[in-house]
């Protein structure tokens, strides 16, 4: 603990000692106000307009060069889209600081004989630190949800159980707005299907983060930007949608805000209400037999989003904001599934097993933020942040099951049952961040303390006779708290004109407590943790040349378990399967390793290798000759090569093309019990977009992406890839959109795979909906220039993504 406070001392003491270096200063936005981050900045001599530095803008669209010798310059900056811009010439005397005023770039239009081209976002953006999916400006996002643009997303993978994968790692964090997401499994995936692509800006995927992020997440972060309204006034924007697969959905959004020179007060709601069918097989092999099982899975959601606040400028340097934001979801759903049992020594059925399982299931999840932001001189910036958020889960299930003779017909034996699973979790969180010029860098200072407290509940039922009898061997409650408090410092400086370090470092300390109570006094449990973590980070980039770039990283991360996934308690799914969590399940811990050479600023390649231990990973092992039991194991090491190469071209000034390629090599070993888990496999994805500017303000798009096998846990994974297609309009003064697409043409979306574990063999696969035709309507009202509300990071994110459902 004793570098704990050495940190907290260090972020106190900067407060007061950082001292301003000499350097020229400035910040750059677009003719809407809007911030312009990753724009390419030339500090030129006023002489003779010789280069002297580069740069490129921060996300916040500032820029700074140090060690600049006395003279007279001038800014120039350019940026795809926009024309180039320049400040006026200006004196510097090279012991100051100087600020330059701040640089308007203007959108370029381009008249081509019947088209007009007018410059926007590229829908794909590679940038130092990350990469940009720019929603808002594809055609083929229309209609989706969050989660089925993630499918659409370079280098993420979505699996056959909705986790994310990202470069072929797992234990991606989901942040919303710089927020990380108070969810994960299936609350994160049902929360991600309710988030619908009218009211997503872009998806932002990091795969090295900083020390100022929490340390969660090995496999990097996701950070979903929702749009934000752009001077003065009142604005805002309706949309509606339909789509329909196998069956029909809706979707629709409103969002309204409203500016004046204090005071910014913002919300927004959104409804997606729809049935899905989904169909899958799971062949298993098992003490002599063999289970063959077909589903059918038909459900009913109905989701509502919300998000309201305000941010009171107090005077130009200090703002204070409220922000309140959650989800209610409301889901049934029946599947209906038939097995064929049989022997395996001569194949011939001996009985059947036909079951249903019926859920009714409200899940609520509301997030309250209290938030205060400074903004001084120099690059002095200081953010407080309280947040409280509560998950509210309730579940109920009926699960009538028969087995029949093997005519078919003949009642062996029936049994019905049922599960009623309310899950309650309380989040609390406090941070601080603060940020300043020091030792000829920028310093990077943070604290946050986070304490969750879960309340899971599962009482399981026999239905005999129409009467519900508790079974009190199946039933249990489970609580478990967690107190994790945190420190870190991030320093980053140019020491030269070619050479850019920065290094960071955080700490954590975590003390954990889960009890389990239940009717069977020997199954009650309690389980405790204390531990401190050290989590270092840093990078090198050299600018070889004004076309070449080399960047080295390196971070150490961590992923802690679902708090449900650590509940030991047994669960009954069906008459053949049971769950079961792990109390003793350990985090799971990275080292990542990346060398990225960029050519003009687009050629993007990346070598990384990732070494991550006790990863998580979800194992199904034989009980019996009949029975089999899902629970969460730790393996002993995953690791993971890579190389991702990106590019985006220009094909005429109408034909945009984006492609990004992945290939790796991924191990997984575990020794189980003497039970041997050794994969290993080559693998690769490609993601592809071409953007058509058409006449008469037409724009088309044809996109895709391919998936080849590759490992989840012990599971060997078949291929998968999709191709999309899709045109818009505008019309009414660029006021109103219409969007038409159809994705998955070719119906090639579905997952599949094999496992094989101890004496247990299984092979699956399954589809949904993912051939859909989409149709979006968006019109915009009132004034389209009202500045943006804040892009609001607060400090509840890491604590809410480990819920799961």
């Amino acid at each position: 603990m004793k570098n704990l406070f050495t940190l907290i001392f260090l972020f106190i003491y900067s407060l007061t000692s950082a001292k301003n270096d000499p350097q020229i200063t400035g910040a750059i936005s677009d003719d809407q106000g809007q911030d312009v981050p990753y724009a390419t900045v030339l500090l030129q001599k006023a002489t003779d307009t010789s280069m002297v530095k580069a740069d490129i803008s921060d996300e916040a669209g500032n820029y700074t060069f140090l060690n600049v010798p006395a003279g007279t310059y001038f800014i120039e900056v350019t940026f795809v889209g926009y024309g180039t811009s320049h400040s006026a010439p200006f004196q510097f005397d090279g012991k100051s600081v100087f600020k330059v005023p701040s640089i308007i770039l203007s959108q370029q239009t381009e008249q081509l004989s019947e088209v007009v081209v007018k410059s926007s976002r590229p829908i794909v953006e590679v940038q130092p630190d990350k990469t940009v999916f720019n929603v808002d400006g594809s055609v083929n996002a229309v209609g989706n949800t969050a989660l089925e643009l993630l499918r659409k997303s370079p280098g993420v993978v979505v699996d056959n159980n909705e986790n994310l994968i990202l470069q072929g790692k797992n234990g991606v964090q989901v942040y919303i707005d710089g927020k990380k997401s108070p969810l994960s499994g299936d609350d994160l995936a049902n929360y991600l299907k309710s988030l619908q692509s009218t009211e997503i800006d872009a998806i932002e995927i990091i795969t090295n983060p900083s020390a100022k992020y929490d340390a969660e997440g090995n496999a990097g972060i996701i950070n979903i930007r929702l749009k934000k309204d752009q001077g003065l006034g009142f604005n805002g924007t309706a949309t509606g949608g339909y789509r329909y697969g196998k069956n029909s959905k809706y979707n629709g959004s409103a969002s309204l805000n409203y500016r004046e020179s204090n005071f910014n007060t913002f919300g927004s709601y959104n409804i997606y209400s729809g049935e899905n069918l989904s169909e899958f097989f799971l062949f298993r092999e098992q003490g002599g037999n063999a289970y063959d099982q077909s589903n059918i899975d038909l459900g009913n959601s109905t989701n509502h989003g919300f998000r309201i606040g305000t941010d009171l400028f107090i005077n130009k340097k200090n703002t204070i904001g409220i922000l309140v934001n959650g989800s209610l979801n409301d889901h049934n759903s029946i599947t209906n599934s038939n097995t064929n049992i049989s022997s395996l020594a001569d194949g011939i059925i001996d009985s059947f097993l036909v079951a249903s399982n019926k859920i009714n299931s409200s899940r609520d999840n509301v997030n309250f933020n209290l938030n205060y932001a400074f903004r001084g001189e120099n690059d002095k910036s200081l953010n407080i942040d309280f947040d409280y958020g509560y998950y509210r889960n309730n579940t109920n299930s009926f699960q009538p099951n028969q087995y029949l003779a093997e005519d078919g017909f003949t009642t062996l034996f029936e049994r019905t049952f049922s599960n009623v699973t309310p899950t309650d979790i309380d989040i609390y969180t406090g941070k601080i961040d603060y940020e300043t010029n020091f030792a000829k860098g920028k310093l990077a200072l943070g604290v946050k303390s986070s304490l969750v407290e879960t309340d899971n509940t599962f009482d399981n039922y026999d239905i005999i006779e129409g009467e519900r009898i508790k079974n009190l061997d199946r039933s249990n409650n489970f609580v478990y708290r967690e107190n994790v408090n945190a420190a870190y410092s991030s320093w980053q400086r140019k020491i030269s004109e070619k050479i850019n370090i920065n290094i960071g470092l955080r700490v954590e300390h975590t003390n954990s407590m889960g009890d389990l109570t239940s009717t069977q006094t020997n199954m009650d449990e309690a389980v405790e943790r204390d531990y401190v973590d050290f989590f270092p980070s840093g990078g090198i980039t050299l600018q070889a040349n004004d076309n070449n770039s080399w960047r080295l990283a390196y971070s150490r991360r961590i992923d802690r378990p679902s708090y449900q996934d650590l509940n030991p308690f047994e669960f009954q799914l069906d008459e053949l399967t049971f769950q079961r969590g792990n109390p003793f399940l350990n985090p799971q811990y990275s080292n990542s390793y990346s060398l990225t050479h960029t050519y003009k600023y687009t050629l993007n390649s990346t070598l990384s290798y990732t070494v991550i231990s006790d990863v998580f990973t979800q194992i199904t092992d034989a009980v019996d000759d009949r029975k089999a039991t899902l629970t969460n194991i730790n393996l002993a090491e995953q690791k993971n090569l890579a190389l991702s190469v990106s590019y985006p071209f220009t094909i005429t000034k109408w034909w945009n093309v984006y492609a990004t390629a992945t290939a790796y090599h991924l191990e997984n070993n575990a020794d189980i019990d003497g039970k041997i888990i050794d994969l290993n496999v080559n693998a690769f994805n490609f993601y592809g977009q071409n953007t058509f500017m058409l006449p008469k303000g037409f724009k088309a798009e044809l996109s895709g992406w391919y998936n080849a096998p590759t490992l989840w846990g012990n599971w060997v994974t078949n291929s998968q890839y999709d191709v999309s297609a899709g045109i818009s309009k505008k019309f009414w003064d660029d006021a109103a959109t219409l969007k038409i697409s159809v994705s998955d043409l070719f119906y090639t979306n579905g997952w599949g795979g094999e496992s094989r574990f101890g004496q247990l063999y299984m092979r699956g696969g399954g589809n949904w909906e993912s051939r859909q035709l989409r149709v979006n309507f968006t019109y915009l009202f009132g004034n389209k220039q009202v500045k943006s509300a804040r892009n609001r990071k607060t400090g509840i994110e890491e604590e809410q993504s480990r819920i799961k459902g």
